[in-house]
Order: C-alpha cells, then sequence, then structure tokens
C-alpha cells in the first residue's frame, strides 16, 4: 500500500487554496491541501503498525508547530508548481527528518521546501500567466498546528485518505 505523512491547514485555509486548486490543479479531488512531510512510499500491512508505533513516538517529541506562510513562488524551471511557501521552523525541520528515520528510513527524493500547493501542471506560459496574478494576492497568514496525517492512498480512487492522525507534543 501506498502511504504518505502530510499537515492540513484549518478549514479557512483550506477554503482559501481550494479557491485556486479548482481551477488550476488537477490533484484538486485526489487530495486536500497539505503540506508534505514524507513524500509517498510503500508498506506492507505487517509494516504498518511498527510504522504506526514509531511515529507516534516522533508525535510526542514534537511541540505544535506555528506555520508561516510568506508569499506565493514556484518550482520553475525545475516543473510549474506555483504554491504558498511556509517558511522553515525548526520544529517542521526537526518532524520533517524524524520522518526518514527509523522503520521510515529511506533517501529523500526532494529537499524539503514546506509549500502549499495552488497550481499544477500547467504550460509554460499558463504558469507564467498564473503565477502573476497570484503574486498579487495577499500571502501573508499565520497559523499553529497541533497534529499531522498518515495518509493511505485508495487504489481504486487515487485518492488519499486519512489513516491516522498524530498529536504534536502529547502522548497518544
Amino acid at each position: 500500500m501506498n502511504y504518505g505523512i502530510a499537515i492540513f491547514p484549518s478549514t479557512d485555509l483550506k477554503d482559501k487554496i481550494n479557491s485556486y486548486r479548482k481551477r488550476y490543479d488537477p490533484h484538486y479531488s485526489i487530495i486536500d491541501p497539505h503540506i508534505t512531510l514524507k513524500d509517498p512510499f510503500v508498506a506492507s500491512d505487517s509494516e504498518i503498525d511498527e510504522i504506526v508505533s514509531y511515529i507516534e513516538n516522533v508525535a510526542k517529541t514534537v511541540p505544535p508547530i506555528k506555520i508561516h506562510i510568506s508569499r506565493v513562488s514556484s518550482f520553475h524551471p525545475v516543473n510549474n508548481v506555483i504554491y504558498l511557501k511556509v517558511n522553515n521552523t525548526e520544529e517542521l525541520i526537526s518532524l520533517h527528518e524524524k520522518l526518514y528515520e527509523g522503520p521510515l528510513q529511506h533517501e529523500h527524493p526532494y529537499n524539503f521546501v514546506p509549500h502549499l500547493t495552488l497550481a499544477q501542471k500547467l504550460s509554460d506560459v499558463e504558469h507564467a500567466d498564473v503565477l502573476e496574478r497570484l503574486k498579487m494576492v495577499e500571502a501573508e497568514y499565520e497559523e499553529t498546528v497541533n497534529e499531522f496525517h498518515l495518509l493511505k492512498r485508495d487504489e481504486e480512487s487515487d485518492r488519499w485518505n486519512v489513516y491516522k492522525t498524530f498529536t504534536l507534543g502529547k502522548e497518544a
């Protein structure tokens, strides 16, 4: 089975992001707006219990995380993804790193750039146009997140669903 680990923002922020994703992100119906903490990985049914136990222990060691969004940015020219930039914090980096250790250890496929995707899979012309428009939108936002989620991909619908939720800084 395919799993991933992510933070979901508050409903207010999700709604704002989805107002753009509806138009510019073909993954809009597959997964809610999120900050990827660990890229998709494969785990068997027999491995997932050990992974969940490990993640529960990690969650206890990381306090709630203050998320500060500072601007709209893009991964262009690597790819045409437009996103809200989430400022790195010590807690966010620590959580990300710990989710690549123990039973979850494997090579990082990308540098960790915390973000919330607004648009992707755009042509170069669309990308340039949409990026210029979105840069004019107020992007300053701050909130504290108290939990993160282990997601499981539904093979039939291709949708990512919450498999388990972990509370930061608390006993499970």
